[in-house]
């Protein structure tokens, strides 16, 4: 009797919308590989329409889309992407947001809030994704929002290595911009050769958002050039303070690292003015000229999220890229 087998080739297909293509392209170099052909556009009222232009039919799609401002427009893009993948029976997809959208309302801090980042998840879950793929997410507990894999990426590697060269011979002090990112900065000042900590005490009124005010330093900082590290700059408020705080409390020299750089109006200002030596952020979130200034390094993230969809595509070990602690 002839029997009827079925190829265990798998095919990889990279996708992206529109909101970062050149992101995109990079990660495509990377895996040595061309971008999936789209055609997407928008109606006159604001619909978006999406097309892949060739067959994903049994393939192992990896949908790629940014989330900078309009934010809500590239995440309904990116839902209708997913949409579009399933309907055209690719056999997985596996959603690549490095900058998770919603990912500071993680939580309730009063009464009638949204969890935003858990509806998010189930936008996901519900438009056909299989797995989630984001780099340094604001809090991990979001991992938890999804049903299903999800590969949590970080930045500290790529940022933290850069950083060393900058500062080889100087004594340094990591500084967290508040007490909630104390274990993130524990691995910065390992990757850095085991450099003390320090933070920064600051209070939120909640009711206020993007307001923080900056207190006090905490920690060994005088005389030493310290690396402020957070998960993302917004409008710059709170980093620019706390540079302010550093330098008064007599530290030698100030560099601002974050992976996500939202850079929202007057960051851009703010930064260039604050009078950090330099700011280094990934380039997770697309920054055009006239939000970059001359202390602004833009670092590529497309390498480490390049390897770790070759991992995810070849059943491999994406936790191995961070030294087993992704």
């Amino acid at each position: 009797m002839d029997e009827i087998k079925q190829s265990a080739e798998k095919t990889m297909v990279i996708a992206s919308g529109r909101a970062h293509p050149q992101l995109a392209q990079e990660i495509a170099e990377e895996l040595g590989t061309e971008l999936l052909p789209m055609s997407a556009y928008d109606f006159a009222n604001g619909e978006i329409y999406v097309r892949a232009s060739e067959s994903v039919r049994g393939k192992d799609v990896f949908l790629l889309q940014a989330h900078p401002a309009p934010l809500n427009n590239w995440l309904m893009e990116q839902l209708i992407m997913i949409d579009s993948m399933k309907r055209a029976s690719a056999k997985r997809v596996t959603v690549v947001s490095p900058f998770y959208p919603y990912s500071r309302q993680d939580k309730k801090g009063r009464g009638r809030e949204p969890i935003s980042a858990r509806l998010v998840a189930d936008l996901y879950k519900a438009a056909g994704a299989d797995r989630i793929m984001s780099v340094d997410l604001h809090t991990d507990q979001i991992q938890g929002f999804f049903d299903g894999p999800v590969d949590h990426l970080f930045g500290v590697p790529l940022l933290a290595d850069y950083i060393r060269e900058e500062v080889t011979g100087e004594e340094v002090t990591v500084v967290s911009p508040d007490t909630g990112r104390v274990r993130v900065a524990e691995r910065w000042a390992d990757r850095l050769g085991g450099v003390p900590l320090a933070f920064v005490h600051k209070t939120r009124d909640l009711t206020q958002p993007n307001k923080a005010e900056s207190k006090q330093v905490v920690g060994d900082i005088e005389g030493r050039t310290c690396v402020i590290i957070d998960d993302m700059i917004d409008t710059g408020g709170t980093i620019a303070n706390a540079v302010s705080i550093l330098k008064d409390a007599g530290a030698k020299d100030v560099i601002i690292a974050a992976t996500h750089g939202i850079l929202t109006d007057p960051a851009t200002e703010r930064l260039a003015n604050c009078g950090a030596r330099e700011v280094v952020v990934t380039n997770t979130l697309p920054i055009p000229e006239e939000k970059r200034f001359e202390t602004l390094t833009v670092l590529s993230i497309a390498p480490i999220l390049g390897r770790a969809i070759n991992e995810v595509f070849t059943d491999g070990s994406v936790t191995t890229l961070f030294d087993g602690n992704a």
